[in-house]
């Protein structure tokens, strides 16, 4: 199985391709990827364990077992410090200047903000593209927000304020889907 373990790999890397090239406003890229196999892997699934249980949080510890159990992960995140400059509103601001001085991070919350509505709409199009990417190459996949929690709180993507992650697994079954809750 180690050519699939190589091949997932290889996906990851095809599909960080398709997270930086997909569209982003303005044609600024604030997108940040990482993929993370071994121990780098091993090292995220406890982290996602850990907050799960600080945080009495059972579908983190069921999202850190499929991460421990996967090929491969692939993690993309966005830029904290960034607004596209349309002074849009969508962020709850009246100007993008107003939404930079608001950032902050709450020590209780895992993802910084507030974010660029159009930033976080960037990660979403980032996101999707690698996961169709990782479809049309058979690979099984999910999108896990407790994997871009789990990113963050090691350190990861630095300068990112928001990450998901992208475990991915070649195998006879689909680990990521009929889980327990």
């Amino acid at each position: 199985m180690l050519f699939e373990s190589d091949a997932v790999e290889t996906v990851a890397r095809l599909m960080a391709l398709s997270a930086r090239t997909a569209p982003k406003a303005r044609g600024i890229d604030v997108i940040k990827t990482m993929i993370v196999t071994g121990e780098e892997k091993t090292a995220l699934a406890e982290a996602m364990r850990e907050y799960g249980e600080r945080h009495d949080v059972a579908f983190f510890i069921r999202d850190a077992g499929n991460v421990a159990a996967s090929d491969a992960c692939l993690l993309i995140g966005s830029l904290f410090a960034d607004a596209v400059g349309l002074d849009c509103g969508g962020c709850g601001y009246a100007t993008c200047a107003e939404m930079l001085d608001a950032q902050g991070h709450p020590p209780a919350t895992p993802f910084r903000g507030p974010n660029c509505a159009v930033r976080m709409t960037d990660l979403g199009i980032a996101v999707g593209s690698a996961a169709k990417t990782a479809s049309l190459h058979n690979v099984d996949n999910r999108v896990m927000y407790s994997v871009g929690v789990g990113a963050l709180a090691l350190g990861w993507l630095e300068g990112c304020g928001v990450a998901y992650g992208i475990p991915l697994r070649a195998s006879g079954k689909d680990i990521f889907f009929d889980r327990t809750r």
